[in-house]
């Protein structure tokens, strides 16, 4: 299977998981919490609406243009961090992440 079809599924299981644990949202946050410079929005949005809105959407469109994907990626250092470690979904989302990360670097996760 080819990387860009890798990605489109993986992708698409980050969805499932958030869907499956309540987490995603039916109706976008206000156009001003995407013109943050915060990495990840983190002043703007929460961690898995950043997900939703930000990263979900413009891998996709990437891929869709057949653009050039990301040489280095990772997102869920960041999400080892910022998720409630008291949340039900939160090893179900970051399981899929790593893999998400591992399509970048190579590595089994």
């Amino acid at each position: 299977m080819k990387r860009e079809e890798q990605l489109r599924e993986q992708l698409l299981r980050v969805e499932a998981a958030l869907r499956q644990h309540q987490l995603w949202q039916s109706t976008p946050p206000d156009a001003e919490a995407f013109s943050s410079t915060q990495p990840f929005c983190m002043d703007t949005l929460e961690p898995y609406e950043w997900l939703q809105w930000v990263l979900i959407p413009r891998m996709h469109a990437l891929l869709d243009a057949g653009g050039e994907l990301p040489g280095a990626f990772a997102v869920a250092p960041y999400y080892e961090i910022a998720l409630e470690a008291q949340h039900p979904g939160r090893e179900a989302v970051l399981a899929e992440l790593l893999e998400l990360d591992a399509l970048f670097t190579g590595d089994d996760a």
